[in-house]
């Protein structure tokens, strides 16, 4: 009888049936699985390499932070190995990632020239190459050499800012010279021009990170300190951003307390300068988170005596009570010792319109934490050019296992077709992001 029954049923009935109780199903198992726009809060924003993947949302707050020495300081440097032949960087889907470059000698900084060429610091040989186009495959066409003989490269930066720049400026570890430039040169035209000549150098942070200012009328450097911590007459004009005229004078510090700012860029549409930090260790495992913010001219960011608001660095009982109150807290907190370098905005057409106006940043990885973190290119939510607070991983797979890496992103750049661009100066290599809206299948 209830055969008969099931075969009357017509079969656009069945087919409709069928329908109803799939996407019931389907609807259920996306509600019981993890959201891959959830936000990790609170501890759950302290994360470890295993669980690091393009889509993975954190926020990061000053009240979710341990007491200092809740953990102890652990020193767990990574080793730099071959990438595996399994190994491939990961992005979201959607997304394609191609090794666009390598052979390359310790690749830092990534700069596009108004023309859309490349230009990148190889730091340690003490070098600036010129990179242009991409082939079919994603491949470089041309890799020129544009000056050599620099010391330790990090900055560079166009002027005047706009479509015909008359110099590149670069930001060596103790000076600061240009080189005379137009749209197109692969070579220097002529011999480096010094226009600082004495930058604070040594010590841990060697880096020089620069930018101008939209109306190109001053020229922006970040200082990193020369030790972890230290109040003493070796960190002046250190742990600053540092303000210049184009032609080097007229020095004076645009902030303060910033101890490395490793990375530097300017709003295309507020003017407003952003920065990337590397804060303080030996504080334990979670203490003291990097930074992404703006800056205020004249802003003061706590170190080395505070950190994040009103809270003293346990090394310096009592100092300052006076500066207690005037310490900015940052838009965006990362997790501690995730090593961010670089940063840069996306104005690009090429990726999904929601992209536009935000940062991304690179994070070179963690050594002073028990469980790696970082080595991972992440992106920071600055709609309308402010900060939610919030940031995403976007490109992972770069750690082995616990002791071992391949990769260690370190410059980003957006190129004239819109395309993600980074260098790793584990691969020495320079990485390319394309949105092709196709499953990456990663």
């Amino acid at each position: 009888m209830q055969r008969k029954f099931l075969r009357k049923i017509p079969a656009a009935l069945w087919i409709t049936l069928f329908a109803v109780v799939l996407l019931f199903m389907t609807s259920m198992r996306a509600q019981n699985a993890p959201s891959a726009t959830q936000v990790q809060h609170g501890q759950g924003s302290f994360n470890d390499w295993p669980n690091e993947r393009p889509g993975n949302r954190y926020l990061v707050k000053a009240s979710d932070l341990p007491k200092p020495y809740a953990t102890e300081s652990a020193p767990n440097q990574s080793k730099v190995v071959p990438r595996p032949a399994n190994a491939w960087p990961k992005v979201p889907d959607g997304f394609k990632i191609d090794q666009a470059l390598t052979g390359l000698e310790a690749p830092r900084t990534i700069i596009t020239a108004p023309n859309g060429d490349l230009f990148v610091a190889e730091s340690i040989p003490g070098n600036i190459r010129v990179l242009r186009g991409f082939s079919a495959d994603g491949k470089v066409v041309t890799n020129e050499v544009f000056a050599t003989g620099l010391t330790k490269p990090y900055g560079i930066a166009f002027y005047p800012p706009g479509p015909n720049p008359q110099f590149v400026y670069i930001g060596n570890t103790d000076s600061i010279v240009r080189f005379p430039y137009k749209n197109g040169d692969l070579k220097a035209s002529g011999p480096a021009q010094v226009i600082v000549p004495s930058i604070p150098s040594g010590g841990n942070h060697w880096t020089r990170s620069m930018v101008f200012s939209n109306d190109g009328k001053k020229l922006l450097v970040g200082v990193g300190s020369k030790v972890n911590v230290s109040d003493d007459e070796s960190e002046i004009n250190r742990a600053d951003v540092l303000e210049f005229n184009p032609d080097g004078t007229g020095q004076r510090i645009y902030a303060n307390g910033v101890r490395n700012a490793s990375g530097l860029a300017i709003h295309p549409q507020t003017g407003q300068l952003w920065v990337v930090v590397n804060e303080r260790d030996a504080l334990g495992d979670d203490l003291v988170p990097d930074y992404v913010t703006h800056i205020q001219e004249g802003g003061f960011y706590g170190w080395p005596w505070y950190y994040l608001g009103p809270n003293q660095d346990p090394r310096f009982p009592g100092k300052h009570p006076e500066l207690k109150d005037k310490v900015i807290v940052p838009d965006v907190l990362l997790q501690s010792h995730s090593a961010p370098l670089t940063l840069a905005f996306y104005e690009g057409k090429q990726f999904p319109a929601e992209y536009r106006g935000d940062l991304f940043v690179t994070s070179h990885g963690s050594w002073n934490r028990a469980h790696r973190t970082g080595y991972k290119v992440v992106r920071v939510f600055t709609p309308n050019g402010k900060a939610t607070g919030e940031y995403e991983d976007f490109v992972t797979g770069f750690v082995v296992d616990d002791a071992n890496v391949w990769g260690r992103p370190v410059g980003v750049a957006v190129a004239s077709d819109g395309a993600l661009v980074f260098t790793d100066d584990a691969s020495n290599s320079v990485w390319r992001v394309t949105y092709t809206g196709k499953h990456s299948g990663n």
